[in-house]
């Protein structure tokens, strides 16, 4: 393979077997597209795939999943410790050969353009995707959370890059985007003391002064 860029959506089910399993499904489906990695957490209430392939195989696998997220997760009902806006939360688009990052982003903007068009709902980009410097950073839309974005939608910040100017109550939003690697994990405290967790989070991301480049929540 020419070129391989990877893709790690961020699914809002991390509870319901079939529906994870009903969404890997349409990710196997498409041909040229292999499947790394996923991996659900209950408590978060998410499930996170790793997958790589062509541009036009993993631009196709990106939509056919977020496609099955979107009928088989009502966000109305979700519940989880994670914050999210929608069933397929976010979808970033990783260079890994053959290509670069300016590849990625116009992928990133086709899945959220075809996103947008396909359910009615509106889609943010972000990280280099980002066409508002201030949505580089994914927190930046991910932490007003789907309850937050049902009521400020309409708000002038707020206005998303595709779709309507109101969220859609069964699924909310897609935030889609272009990144470099990043390495993500879990740290298990021995304590059932959230603040501790939330103590030792502010103290090494990088928004709250601690070290570059790094985001972290308790």
């Amino acid at each position: 393979m020419d070129k391989v860029i990877e893709c790690v959506p961020n699914f809002s089910d991390g509870r319901r077997a079939e529906v994870i399993e009903a969404i890997i499904k349409e990710i196997t489906s498409v041909s040229g597209v292999k499947l790394w990695d996923y991996s659900s957490d209950k408590d978060h209430n998410r499930t996170v795939v790793t997958f790589v392939g062509g541009p036009s195989q993993v631009k196709e696998a990106a939509i056919k999943s977020a496609l099955k997220a979107a009928e088989l997760i009502d966000m109305r009902n979700h519940k989880g410790e994670h914050p999210r806006v929608g069933a397929a939360d976010v979808i970033p688009f990783v260079p890994l050969k053959g290509t670069d990052v300016e590849e990625c982003i116009a992928l990133a903007r086709e899945v959220a353009q075809t996103l947008s068009d396909k359910l009615s709902m509106p889609t943010f980009l972000y990280g280099d995707a980002a066409i508002k410097p201030e949505r580089k950073n994914l927190a930046t839309i991910q932490k007003i959370q789907y309850e937050g974005l049902l009521k400020r939608i309409k708000d002038e910040d707020m206005k998303p890059d595709f779709g309507p100017r109101e969220m859609h109550p069964k699924y909310g939003a897609s935030i889609v985007g272009a990144r470099m690697i990043l390495v993500a994990f879990n740290v298990n405290l021995g304590t059932c003391d959230i603040s501790i967790a939330k103590k030792i989070a502010k103290s090494v991301r990088e928004s709250s002064g601690g070290l570059k480049n790094i985001k972290a929540m308790g």
